[in-house]
């Protein structure tokens, strides 16, 4: 707790078992008030190790519902837990914990409401084992969102993110997709609410255990990002109309 603001870490889950223990061990108990793992029908051990290391919620679904779909029961859990900082980290440990003390301290502090591990701050994107092609894919992205919505974030494909309860309760998350463009939605939702996002540098660290989506997989992801990012600009200049920017309150 930080300044009398409980705050939740939510870890989305698919086939995590070599990595959690890691992640999880370097999380600052200090501050982490509750851990939330949500499980999306893993094929490995991945529920039974977080029980075994003592995470106390465990959400499992009962059918894969995919990426976007699994941060929707974290952050559905972490509000029903009344967080009020709530702090989404992938469990696969390319992205160290011990920055959750700085994010959610700009966020207790009402500096920022939402804060960013970014990789491609500084250079530990390349220096943590990135791929070329896809730090190349990462930035040419990146440039033609901040063109479309007008801002100027480093990356806006990170899998670490810090939120205060009020985003959480203003944005409709749950309108997004369930595949891995809702990380893009959200953004897009954050910024046509007028929240603004601070971003901090992340080392991170690629190896054989490390979640990753492969080419095919990639470019069907950049085309959604595409899609998102012309859909808020059409949407700001008065060109269409889109579900996913109704606010929740």
């Amino acid at each position: 707790m930080i300044k009398n603001k409980k705050v939740v870490v939510v870890l989305p889950a698919y086939n995590a078992a070599l990595t959690l223990e890691k992640t999880y061990n370097e999380i600052p108990f200090d501050i982490v008030d509750e851990v939330v793992l949500v499980d999306d029908m893993s094929k490995d051990d991945t529920v039974e190790v977080a029980k075994r290391i003592g995470i106390r919620h465990v959400v499992r679904h009962t059918k894969n519902r995919g990426y976007g779909g699994n941060q929707k029961s974290c952050y559905d859990k972490a509000l029903e837990l009344n967080g009020d900082i709530v702090i989404m980290l992938h469990p696969d440990y390319q992205y160290t914990p011990l920055l959750i003390q700085s994010m959610a301290h700009i966020i207790a502090n009402d500096l920022y409401p939402v804060v960013f591990g970014s990789r491609i701050l500084g250079k530990g994107a390349l220096k943590g084992g990135m791929p070329l092609y896809k730090y190349f894919f990462n930035r040419c992205l990146t440039l033609t969102q901040n063109i479309l919505l007008n801002q100027k974030l480093s990356e806006y494909h990170t899998g670490f993110r810090a939120f205060s309860r009020e985003v959480l309760e203003t944005v409709d998350y749950e309108a997004n997709d369930d595949d891995f463009v809702f990380d893009n939605e959200m953004i897009s939702q954050i910024f046509m609410a007028d929240f603004e996002i601070a971003e901090i540098t992340c080392p991170t660290k690629y190896f054989d255990d490390a979640s990753s989506i492969n080419l095919s997989r990639s470019i069907t992801y950049g085309l959604g990002v595409l899609r998102v990012s012309f859909a808020h600009f059409f949407y700001k200049m008065g060109l269409n109309k889109n579900k996913i920017y109704r606010r929740k309150k």
